[in-house]
Parts: structure tokens; C-alpha cells; sequence
């Protein structure tokens, strides 16, 4: 008996122990990894504020990534990386490790020369060794560059001239750079330490300052809208400031166009070229303030715009023949030769004031500037749904695809809807003082420009009846109802032709009763009785790319010399 009592207390003895040792390993296999995951927790987070701290005081334009999008290598360790910081401006690439050691030892592109008193009119290259651009030959022996899979090559920040190791000479180090084929666009370095030192001695006559202003300088400022439609603004940023001094590149985001514009007043007189990247609304943004700069008596330093589409619509980029839309599918290179070669052209923009009625000694009319088209009816009711529905979750809308598949929604709805019938019995509608019948509507647009609704020709239609041509630079109007939603689709797809009304330099539209919904330029509002009165503002200076032309913009070209030649023949 003692035996088996000993034997069930050693036991029970040794199963406590087990259960024991089962807790503890237990413990250990929760708590460790927990213990682990807190500690790199701790440590990113600290190497993240490091970082930050890194990338706010220093002269580089740092950026973060996890994955490069070619093989890469730090510039200082040599190492291959998969990730880590890039300079949007000079194009420095490093590990994590080596950021410290690389903001401290590498150069960014200088925006101004450092002053030593006396005028320059030359720099020598800027070069940065290893990640050069894919497909770069070497200048001197005209070989392919960075074929090799470790850091090599050197690349000069301005000129983006490349050349290998074993080619680079002394003399290279210190020879003059050309700035290479964007020479006519990019604002020198010193160029600016000149002007600056004229403000200095109180001077304004920079148009004297010759050392870089060659018979054909013209000078582009880039302004970037990263909000805009398809989110490629932040890329664009950073591919523009590569190519040219990061003083012309500007984030409309954190610069207002005004502030952006001034830097115009620095360069020749009618020389500067404007690139706006963005949609139609970001575009009518700017030409407000160039508009500004004319008040304040600026009117010699007027850029002309051209525009890179990054809108949902873009029918003013697609009417100046800039395409109706961007999404990376061009080089960057040949978007600055493309405002290179552009031409001259100008653009009607109008006064639209809006007085309710009722209120004519009480509240100020409302006062918009168009440049695209004013409505009316079922398209100002879809933009203006689309419009409210984007407010409420502006996540959803970052993709054009999404933002065309919202306006068909609602133009579907309207369909069967039918909110704006019996227009015509709520509204007047004068054209140069004359009383127009209105046959049955449901809307009426105004139209500045050749495109609408993100890229269909209205105005023409399907091109089987004789009208008169419409043009954006001649300070007429062209006035066309339609029947609804339905006839707005069968009109974009060729199927129908829109109400002519006719063409006018004055346009006044009375809405007698109830509320409806109106637009200018993309921008809706709910509008009770009123009267809107359309008016000539000022002209815009634009640029024209007359690049390949699409199959409905020859055919409208050929359908409008026709007309041309008959209008000849009646004479």
C-alpha cells in the first residue's frame, strides 16, 4: 500500500510539472511573438521618424518606395535594391542605411548659382554616377550605358547626357553643359543668381540680362494639379522636375496658380509657356489668374497654356488637340517637345451672371467665367448628382473609367426619369436681343468650344446638314437644345442631330418658374427663377498641338471646308 501511494504522489507530482511546463511553453510561443512584433514595431516606427526628419531638412527631393520600377542601385554602398528612398530632382537612389550618408555627401540640382559676384553664363555638368535612364548611349564612344549589373556610368541632372566609367575624362568634370535638347525650356541656374542680383541693386530691367536668353528661349512653367482625375499628377511631378529646373514645376496643391505665375515676371516678355496638368476646371483656374495678372497691369508677361488631360472631360484639351485624355501613354519628353512645336492660338472666354429673381436691389448677381459651356437640363443634372454623390465619398472617384460609369448612370436614370421635360414652358431665351420659339425641350447648352461631354461634337452632330462653322476664337456662341438624356447618347454616338438654335455674341435665358439644374464648365448648382445673361470677357492666349488628327476631327474639318465651298458658290 505505501508503494502505490508513493508511486500515485510521484504521479501526480510529475503531471503538475507537465502541466506546468505546458502553461509556460504556452505563454511563451503567445507572448514571445506579440514581444517581437511590438519591437520592429518600435524600431519602424523610429526608423520613420528618422527618415521624415531626413526628408524635411534636407536640399533633396526625397520620396519613399517600396518597390523601384527598374533595377536599382544605392549610390552609396553600391548595393542592389529592391527599396528605399529616390530625389525627384536629381534622381539620387539609396538604401535606408546610406540616406544619411548620401544627403550629406550628394549635391541635389541647384535652382539658383551660389553668388560669388560676378555674372555667369555657363555651368558644368552635374554629374550623378550609376541608375541611368534604360536604352541611354554614352556620348563619347556612343555605346549603350548601364549594361552592367552593379552601381556604374554617370549621368549629367540637366543635360541627362550619360557616358560609362572608363569614358570619363577630366575634361568632361569641368566642360560646359548644354542642357541638352530641353535647352530652350529649362530656366538656367544662373540665369536666376543674375536676377536675382538685379533685385538686389533695385534694378527691373531684366529683359537686358543676355547671357541665356537665345533667339529662341522660351521657358515652360509646369503646374500640376495632383487631385486631378486619374491621380497622375505626383508622378508627372517628379518626371518634370528630372527633365528641368525644379523651380518651374509646381504642385497646385500647395501653390496657387497666381503665386506659381509670378515667376513669369522674372523671364523675357511674351516668351513663357505654361503646362497646365489637369483637368478642364484646373485649366479655367489658371486662366483666372493670368486674368489677374492683367489687372494688376502684367499684360507683358502673358504665358500661353497649353494642357496635359488628366480631367475626366478634358473637352478643352480635346478641342485644342491636346487628346482627351492622359494616362502615361506618351513620354514625358514628347509632351515637352509637343509645347515645344505648339502654336499661338487664342481662346473666347465669357462673362455669366446669374440675378435671381426677385433680388435685383438685395443680392449680387453671381458672376462665373466660361470657357467650355453653360446648360441647362439633363447633363447639368447629371453633373450635378455626380458632383454631390463624389462629395459625399471622394475615395470612389479616383479612376476616369469610374467617373464615365457614374455620369451613365445618372444619364440612365434621367432616361426614365425625365426630371427637366417642359423646359421650353419654363423658360425665355433671347439671342442677340431676339425672342427664340422653343420647340419641346428638355435642355439647352451654350457652347464656346468644339467638344462636349467628354468628346462629343455637338455642334456638328452627325455631319448631314449644312450649318454654320463654329469656331473658338471668334466671339460667337453656339446655342442647341435637346430632347433629353436618350437624344444626348444617340448624339454622341452619330445618331442624332442636336436642336440648332443658332449662334450669337449675346445670350439671355429667363427661367420663369420652378428650380432646375444649371452648369458652368462642369461645376453644377440648383438654380431657382433667374435670368442669365452670357457675355464676351476676354480673349485667353492657348497653345494649339496640331498632331494627328482622329477620324471625327477630318471628317469635321472636311465637312466644314464643304460648306465653305458652297457658301462660296451661293456668293
Amino acid at each position: 500500500m505505501a508503494g502505490t501511494e508513493s508511486r500515485s504522489s510521484t504521479f501526480s507530482s510529475s503531471s503538475v510539472v507537465a502541466d506546468w511546463s505546458l502553461v509556460f511553453w504556452t505563454l511563451c510561443s503567445v507572448i514571445l511573438p506579440v514581444l517581437i512584433t511590438l519591437w520592429c514595431s518600435f524600431q519602424r516606427s523610429r526608423r520613420q521618424v528618422l527618415i521624415r526628419d531626413i526628408f524635411c531638412k534636407s536640399k533633396h527631393d526625397w520620396h519613399y518606395t517600396d518597390l523601384f520600377g527598374q533595377p536599382s542601385y544605392c549610390c552609396v554602398c553600391a548595393q542592389h535594391i529592391l527599396q528605399g528612398a529616390f530625389c525627384n530632382c536629381c534622381g539620387l537612389r539609396v538604401c535606408e542605411g546610406c540616406l544619411k550618408k548620401a544627403d550629406q555627401h550628394f549635391l541635389c540640382k541647384e535652382i539658383m548659382m551660389r553668388s560669388d559676384g560676378q555674372a555667369h553664363s555657363s555651368m558644368p555638368h552635374h554629374w550623378i554616377r550609376g541608375n541611368v535612364p534604360l536604352c541611354s548611349y554614352c556620348v563619347i564612344c556612343k555605346q549603350q550605358c548601364g549594361t552592367q549589373p552593379k552601381l556604374c556610368d554617370y549621368r549629367c541632372v540637366w543635360c541627362q547626357c550619360t557616358v560609362h566609367d572608363e569614358c570619363m575624362l577630366d575634361c568632361l568634370k569641368i566642360e560646359e553643359c548644354t542642357f541638352g535638347e530641353f535647352k530652350d525650356l529649362i530656366i538656367p541656374p544662373y540665369y536666376l543668381s543674375t536676377i536675382n542680383q538685379l533685385r538686389k541693386d533695385k534694378r527691373t530691367d531684366y529683359e537686358k540680362v543676355v547671357p541665356y536668353c537665345r533667339k529662341h528661349w522660351i521657358p515652360v512653367i509646369v503646374l500640376a494639379n495632383t487631385r486631378s482625375g486619374n491621380n497622375m499628377g505626383e508622378i508627372l511631378l517628379g518626371e518634370f522636375k528630372i527633365l528641368l529646373n525644379p523651380v518651374q514645376v509646381f504642385d497646385l496643391s500647395k501653390t496657387a496658380p497666381a503665386k506659381a505665375l509670378q515667376l513669369c515676371t522674372l523671364l523675357p516678355w511674351n516668351a513663357v509657356r505654361v503646362l497646365v496638368c489637369g483637368g478642364d476646371g484646373t485649366v479655367g483656374w489658371v486662366l483666372d489668374a493670368i486674368d489677374e495678372m492683367k489687372i494688376k497691369g502684367q499684360e507683358c508677361y502673358i504665358p500661353q497654356v497649353a494642357i496635359l488631360p488628366l480631367g475626366t472631360g478634358n473637352d478643352l484639351s480635346n478641342t485644342l488637340g491636346w487628346g482627351a485624355g492622359y494616362a502615361g501613354e506618351v513620354p514625358v519628353e514628347q509632351i515637352l517637345r509637343n509645347v515645344m512645336e505648339a502654336d499661338g492660338i487664342k481662346l473666347d472666354r465669357w462673362k455669366v451672371q446669374v440675378t435671381n429673381k426677385g433680388y435685383y436691389n438685395l443680392r449680387k448677381p453671381k458672376v462665373f467665367t466660361m470657357n467650355n459651356y453653360f446648360s441647362i437640363g439633363p447633363d447639368a443634372l447629371m453633373a450635378l448628382n455626380f458632383h454631390a454623390h463624389r462629395e459625399k465619398t471622394p475615395s470612389l472617384f479616383s479612376s476616369r473609367i469610374i467617373n464615365k460609369a457614374v455620369y451613365f448612370f445618372y444619364g440612365t436614370k434621367d432616361c426614365l426619369v425625365q426630371e427637366c421635360k417642359d423646359l421650353n414652358k419654363k423658360v425665355e431665351l433671347e439671342l442677340d436681343g431676339e425672342r427664340i420659339e422653343l420647340p419641346n425641350l428638355e435642355g439647352i447648352i451654350v457652347l464656346n468650344i468644339g467638344y462636349w461631354g467628354g468628346g462629343c461634337r455637338l455642334w456638328e452632330g452627325m455631319g448631314d446638314e449644312p450649318y454654320p462653322l463654329a469656331r473658338h476664337d471668334d466671339g460667337l456662341l453656339e446655342v442647341v437644345g435637346v430632347h433629353g438624356s436618350f437624344h444626348c447618347a444617340q448624339i454622341q454616338v452619330k445618331l442624332a442631330n442636336p436642336v440648332r438654335l443658332g449662334q450669337a455674341h449675346t445670350v439671355r435665358l429667363i427661367l420663369k418658374s420652378s428650380k432646375m439644374p444649371m452648369q458652368v464648365d462642369g461645376e453644377p448648382w440648383a438654380q431657382g427663377p433667374c435670368t442669365v445673361t452670357i457675355t464676351h470677357k476676354t480673349h485667353a492666349l492657348m497653345l494649339y498641338h496640331s498632331g494627328e488628327q482622329t477620324d471625327d476631327d477630318a471628317s469635321s474639318v472636311s465637312e466644314q471646308e464643304h460648306v465653305r465651298e458652297q457658301t462660296d458658290e451661293d456668293v
